[in-house]
Formats: structure tokens, C-alpha cells, sequence
């Protein structure tokens, strides 16, 4: 990344750095904007002196945006693919916690569509998260897994504990419990994601196979 930054200096070309809602860590009932304080999770520590080099890149002749994607889903890709595999072969999808901690996610496609508005529309120095709809609780998540592999919605919690000797920084990722807004980008950009939520994502892969 920092030889990328070093070859567009003085250029003013755009330059958009893919980041993550988790650089926010728990959030508790607030949302989180793109104004609230960092408190990256372990997996993604790294993430938080990256973005301020990025945005000091603005003073050397780069247009830099940061987007800070939630849980990405959709296209039988992301995170709840691995739980919907998880469930096909163990019969139960397994959801790290108590299943109350909540993700904020994402479609692809939608995704995708805020990364073109970004690159045409995003003011130099300016950071967006790429979030759409309520949070949801994992458990709720894990359910609709379980379906999607044809295990009848059984599922059953993975103690953090044990969840870290298998998956380590990833676990505490997995159990972060956030609420983020995704508001900015609507208001600024004109961003209009309108996909299927990552629930019905997931029903509709049983619906394909029933």
C-alpha cells in the first residue's frame, strides 16, 4: 500500500482503501458514524495507523477516500458461507458468543456500487462505511445458515474460548457486537443500496436447492 502511495504522489489521482467497520470495535446501541472514535479489534489493529497515512496522503498531490465495508454477504460469498458449510457438514452452524452480539452488513453488489460513487463523487480525505439495514443479531444469522444448508435452523453457541483455539484474532471479530450507520454515504454520495437483506440472501440458497 505504501508503494502505491509513494508512485501516485503528486498525481491527484483517486486512491480508495478498502478498511472495516471492525476498526470501531463493540459499539454498543449507538450507531457508530464515521466520526466515532477507533478501537480496532485485534485482527485489524493494523487498520487504524493505515487509514492516517492514507488521509495524510491528501497533502502530497493524492485524492484519497477510505470505505469501512460492515460484514460483506451475498454472490454465495462472505463470512455466512462459511457458517452455511460449517452447517452442511456438521448438521448445526455454530455462532461465536451468546448469539446478542449483532453484525452490520452489507451486499456485495451494493458494495460495489458505493465503491464507483466513491471513486466519481468522494472529496479527497473523506471516509465512508458501506453498511445497509439493521443490525442483526449472530444468532439470527446462524439460523437462517443452518437453512440455507438443510439443517433445519439447529444451532448452538461456540464459547469464545474454544472458538479462539481454533479461528484465534478471527473469533473476537466474529463476536464484536456492532451498530453502524450507513448513512453518510446515502447523504453524500447518493449511495441507494436496495439488495436482499443477508437473511433473505441466505433463505434463498435453500429455496434454490428445495
Amino acid at each position: 500500500m505504501r508503494a502505491i502511495i509513494r508512485g501516485l504522489r503528486g498525481t491527484s489521482k483517486r486512491f480508495v482503501y478498502t478498511s472495516g467497520c471492525l476498526v470501531y470495535g463493540s459499539t454498543g446501541h449507538t450507531p457508530a458514524t464515521e466520526d466515532s472514535p477507533l478501537s480496532p479489534v485485534e485482527l485489524v489493529r493494523f487498520r487504524e495507523a493505515l487509514e492516517r497515512e492514507i488521509f495524510d496522503a491528501a497533502d502530497h498531490g493524492i485524492h484519497p477516500v477510505v470505505i469501512r465495508p460492515g460484514w460483506v454477504y451475498g454472490n454465495r460469498g462472505g463470512t455466512a458461507m462459511m457458517m452455511v458449510g460449517a452447517a452442511a457438514e456438521h448438521g448445526v452452524a455454530r455462532y461465536v458468543g451468546d448469539g446478542r452480539n449483532r453484525w452490520t452488513t452489507v451486499h456485495a453488489d451494493d458494495l460495489a456500487d458505493l465503491y464507483a460513487l466513491a471513486l466519481e463523487r468522494a472529496p479527497a480525505g473523506s471516509v465512508f462505511n458501506g453498511v445497509h439495514g439493521a443490525a442483526i443479531p449472530l444468532i439470527e444469522i446462524a439460523r437462517a445458515a443452518s437453512e440455507a444448508a438443510g439443517a433445519g435452523g439447529r444451532v448452538e453457541a461456540w464459547a469464545l474460548e474454544d472458538a479462539r483455539s481454533v479461528l484465534w484474532a478471527f473469533a473476537d471479530a466474529i463476536a464484536c457486537d456492532q451498530v453502524i450507520s450507513g448513512e453518510k454515504a446515502e447523504r453524500e454520495l447518493g449511495w441507494r443500496p436496495s439488495r436482499r437483506s443477508i437473511i433473505d440472501e441466505l433463505r434463498s440458497y435453500r429455496s434454490a436447492t428445495d
